[in-house]
């Protein structure tokens, strides 16, 4: 069965009290949930790991390769400036998809500037937690194309 690591950035810890007009009011731990149930029907196994901090998520990918087979990535805020995460995704040499609850590109004009979509293989954004589960699809394609 094939590995996916799930990282949620900065400030997503707290869904379903932040923002609730943009980001809705399930929780992270109820994304989770529905994040499990896609990766199951799937066929894929998930691990999650979720923080506020750059260095801390720079340190999980590092570690991802041998562990992992694909990487789905919420950068949240890191999303508009982390060169940090950018290259550390990069370097981990794994398919990665970057998601994102918002439309980013339908918000402030600085939200609209992703520095780590580069180095993913695409970015799904606007559906809510729906993001999550068609970018595992799309992790789920890629692995299969990749062998």
């Amino acid at each position: 069965m094939k590995k996916v690591l799930v990282i949620h950035g900065a400030n997503l810890n707290v869904l379903g009290r932040r923002e609730v007009g943009v980001y809705g009011q399930q929780t992270l731990e109820e994304v989770d949930g529905l994040i499990a149930e896609a990766a199951k029907s799937l066929g894929l196994e998930v691990k999650f790991f979720q923080s506020n901090h750059e260095g801390e998520i720079v340190e999980k990918v590092h570690s991802a390769p041998g562990q992992f087979d694909a990487i789905l990535i919420n950068p949240a805020a890191h999303t508009h400036y982390s060169i940090a995460i950018r290259d550390a995704l990069g370097a981990a040499g794994l398919p990665a998809v970057e998601v994102h609850l918002s439309n980013i590109h339908a918000r402030e004009e600085f939200r609209a500037r992703s520095v780590t979509a580069a180095v993913c293989r695409g970015q799904i954004c606007g559906f809510g937690p729906l993001s999550y589960t068609l970018g595992l699809q799309a992790l789920k394609a890629i692995l299969e194309e990749s062998g």
